[in-house]
């Protein structure tokens, strides 16, 4: 299991974790849950305390660490104040610094047989030599019709991704106890939305659309399944960049005028509307990408996530362009909360907090 110098593991099925905070540490934020299970029997949890901590400017770069005492300083300050007392986490990297392959080995082998059918793989699929990356493969399900045969998919990445991170929680003083990866992370929290649908969405075609600061990610589901994923360059710095140059204002400013709203009456009309509407012609373009390079036909809705999630009428917006149901994510909506949360706040954060919200579900994986 992904084991590097730090002898942490990246593994995003079914493996026993002791309790810990989900981490996820994007460009603009670090966002930090703790959750806790009241009901064992039908998975009933509780939020604990969670934290948004804004990162320093140029602190990340294409989802990867470029100043690391930025980083660890703001998870430090992050961690203090959600007032916990755990300093394990989970860490997540971003999809593009994974590698994964999927392959259909014979069922039944020895976990050493197996690791060494998946180094073989990994040698003709994976562009680093092997002792530069660190790899893990978990068993995904029996092939359909084939007992004889398992699904196995493998994940690789370069190790100074993974140490980067490690490295940051350490300085802060933290212990990263796992390496999942962002879109599985941001999959499980997100199957925790699913029965505000008819019959949990069974056999409907889920758009699951992350506008972060500066990429929008898109992760088409089906049945659990991710059958397209796409990453497009828009996030809601853009938004910060139209309100620098109409209000005549530096890029901090801007940043806290649009968190406050603290802008002028012409705020809506002339910059955060035309913003929605270009935001929903890119939501638009990703799902027609989506047709032309699968089989699929039609999306049957479409969840949005992300910081820029919580723009009043956004979600009517992107529905009147996109002619799909369009719903906002919050994975907290069943959950119960504890006497540290204020109820409209996390309403109003939650859609950010899907991928910690996720990491922090790897406490509770049964073993």
């Amino acid at each position: 299991m992904f084991k590097g110098n730090f002898d942490i593991s990246l593994d995003f099925l079914k493996v026993k974790s002791p309790p810990l905070i989900g981490v996820d540490i994007s460009t603009s934020s670090v966002k930090m849950v703790e959750l806790s299970l009241m009901d064992k029997g039908d998975q009933t949890y509780r939020i604990e305390r969670y934290a948004i901590e804004s990162m320093p400017a140029d602190a990340m770069l294409d989802g990867g660490i470029v100043d690391l005492e930025a980083v660890s300083e703001c998870l430090q300050r992050g961690w203090k104040r959600m007032g916990t007392r755990q300093r394990n986490v989970a860490l997540a990297l971003p999809a593009t610094d994974v590698i994964t392959k999927r392959i259909i080995v014979p069922a039944g082998q020895r976990e050493d047989d197996l690791a060494f059918q998946v180094e073989n793989e990994a040698n003709q699929y994976i562009p680093f030599p092997l002792d530069e990356i660190d790899l893990d493969f978990q068993v995904v399900k029996p092939v359909p019709d084939n007992p004889e045969e398992v699904e196995i998919l493998i994940v690789a990445s370069r190790k100074e991704k993974v140490e980067d991170r490690v490295a940051a929680a350490l300085s802060a003083g933290l212990k990263a106890i796992i390496m999942d990866v962002e879109p599985y992370a941001a999959q499980a929290a997100f199957e925790l939305t699913l029965d505000q649908l008819p019959e949990g969405g069974k056999d409907q075609v889920i758009a699951l659309v992350d506008i972060g600061a500066t990429v929008m990610k898109i992760n088409v589901l089906h049945n659990g399944e991710s059958v397209y994923t796409r990453d497009q360059p828009f996030g809601g710095n853009q938004l910060t960049q139209e309100i620098r140059n109409q209000f005549n204002l530096s890029l901090e400013e801007s940043e806290i005028a649009k968190r406050s709203g603290n802008l002028p009456e012409n705020y809506k009309r002339d910059v955060l509307q035309p913003f929605c509407e270009t935001l929903a012609v890119e939501v638009t373009r990703a799902i027609q990408f989506f047709y032309t390079s699968t089989q699929y036909t039609e999306v049957n809705y479409i969840f949005i996530a992300g910081g820029c999630a919580v723009i009043p009428g956004l979600d009517e917006i992107i529905a009147s362009r996109t002619q799909v149901s369009t719903l906002i994510v919050n994975p907290f909506l069943s959950m119960e909360l504890s006497s540290r949360i204020i109820p409209r706040q996390l309403n109003l954060d939650a859609p950010s907090l899907l991928i910690a919200c996720g990491l922090a579900l790897r406490s509770f994986d049964p073993s």
